[in-house]
């Protein structure tokens, strides 16, 4: 059975439960790239149980038993996609620490090369979230988790909380929304653009855009180069 997310859109009991078994996962599976199909053919608003039902040649009852409604089955498919897009995005070649313009550029091919391989359900992803209010919880859960983990590490590793007196979190929600309005444009509508634009150009463009709206031309100081040298000054907590 599906559940909503809190009111405060920061967990993930917005996603169906899955199957414990072997054979239950398997069929889970089958329903959800059955779904895809169906998804990418049709989209999510004329998506109908019936239509993946058939396409995965089982009987409607044999689908609901898995998923209570089209919105269980699309953020089932959506939610597997989010954590591939967020294991995708982890740097694993590059220390932030160190090279954190590398390590951004790193993570932001990683989440476009993902993103790519799923376009057409990102594009009815977004389609769902402006209609079904389950879809925007997911959405806003999923952004979340990667602002999050951007504006911990910057303290973690740089204490870093503001810039110019700008709270971290306020631009994080900014680049965030930089990178996926720029992955929709480029990658989920990619038949409007006049050319084709790489990914690994996206990923250059995007990641520049977040190192320069932390350092803005300075050298990026971890927290144990800087302490080495001069005495850290404290900030207030955001």
């Amino acid at each position: 059975m599906g559940r909503r997310c809190d009111g405060n859109h920061n967990n993930i009991s917005a996603m169906p439960a899955v199957p414990r078994t072997k054979k239950g996962k398997m069929t889970r599976e089958q329903l959800l790239q059955a779904a895809r199909k169906v998804i990418q053919r049709d989209g999510y608003v004329a998506l109908r149980m019936a239509d993946v039902a058939t396409e995965a040649g089982v009987s409607l009852g044999a689908l609901y038993r898995y998923f209570e409604n089209k919105d269980d089955l699309f953020l089932s498919l959506i939610g597997d996609i989010h954590k591939k897009l967020y294991e995708a995005s982890r740097a694993s070649k590059h220390d932030f620490r160190t090279d954190p313009l590398a390590t951004l550029e790193e993570s932001n091919e990683g989440y476009l090369v993902h993103y790519y391989a799923n376009r057409d359900i990102m594009r009815a992803f977004i389609e769902a979230a402006t209609v079904d209010t389950r879809v925007s919880d997911m959405w806003w859960w999923m952004r979340q988790r990667h602002v999050d983990r951007f504006v911990s590490a910057l303290k973690r590793d740089f204490n870093i909380s503001a810039v110019n007196g700008i709270p971290t979190q306020i631009i994080a929600e900014a680049l965030a929304s930089a990178v996926e309005q720029s992955a929709y444009v480029w990658y989920a509508r990619e038949s409007l653009n006049k050319k084709p634009v790489a990914i690994k150009t996206a990923a250059k463009v995007l990641a520049r855009l977040w190192y320069q709206a932390i350092w803005a031309g300075q050298e990026a100081r971890p927290v144990a180069a800087r302490a080495a040298s001069t005495p850290r000054r404290r900030k207030m907590p955001t």
